[in-house]
């Protein structure tokens, strides 16, 4: 059987991936599993990535994100030797070392634990997907480029998580149920224009939710998506 290639370059120079899958031009991946990986590589350069390096465990993931320092990292967070939890680890030692490094996780489940971690300091580009709630091509690779661009691409699953870890947050019970709502859109990396679609109502009526919920929670407001979902992730994190 052919292994994948540890190294390909193929594309632009400004769309690099490293994954804990692979490396994908400026972005990273790394993943464990031959087929899982080898796909993942022929989904993203088909759509103009450039894989940088292709690994299968966290040594060689964390090595991979520090040489290439990609545009974004995707990462499995179980990978050899002990497949507990050395992918995340190596991503968030390398975000240590390369700080705003954007990451993106590809898991099997929700580890509260690893999510917090990953979204502890603040700052770059965050994503955690379920592999088995990715059936969309298009919008995975959507969630990368967000992701890469310094946004955030989080599973429903994951923020309904962190929401139930902090549902007894004095703030958090002052939001009504639409404005909890929109919140956990928000966390999820949606624009005000995608909430308003998913919520069937007009955009001016999102701001005005996604205003009075940052006043209750007490955080500055932002015309800047980014810098409002990474606002609702710290808060979540806290």
């Amino acid at each position: 059987m052919e292994t994948a290639p540890r190294s390909v370059r193929i594309g632009g120079p400004d769309q690099a991936l490293t994954c804990g899958f692979l490396l994908v031009g400026a972005d990273g991946l790394a993943e464990d599993l031959f087929l899982l990986r080898e796909g993942l590589v022929r989904l993203l350069t088909a759509h103009g990535f450039e894989i940088a390096a292709a690994v299968d465990n966290g040594p060689e993931l964390l090595d991979a994100l520090v040489e290439h320092r990609p545009d974004v990292a995707l990462v499995d967070v179980r990978l050899p030797p002990t497949f507990t939890d050395e992918g995340l680890r190596a991503a968030i030692e390398a975000r240590r070392r390369i700080p705003g490094l954007p990451v993106l996780v590809l898991s099997q489940y929700v580890e509260q634990l690893y999510a917090r971690e990953l979204l502890a300091d603040g700052t770059g580009g965050v994503g955690y997907l379920l592999k088995d709630r990715v059936f969309d091509s298009g919008r995975f690779v959507d969630a990368v480029r967000r992701v890469a661009a310094g946004g955030s691409a989080m599973d429903p699953e994951v923020v309904a998580k962190l929401l139930r870890g902090n549902a007894r947050d004095e703030p958090l019970t002052r939001l009504t149920p639409r404005e909890y709502e929109v919140l956990g859109l928000v966390a999820e990396g949606r624009s005000n224009a995608a909430i308003a679609g998913r919520l069937g109502v007009s955009e001016k009526v999102v701001t005005k939710h996604t205003s009075s919920v940052f006043t209750k929670l007490g955080l500055a407001p932002s015309d800047d998506d980014n810098r409002r979902v990474l606002a609702v992730l710290a808060y979540l994190n806290s």
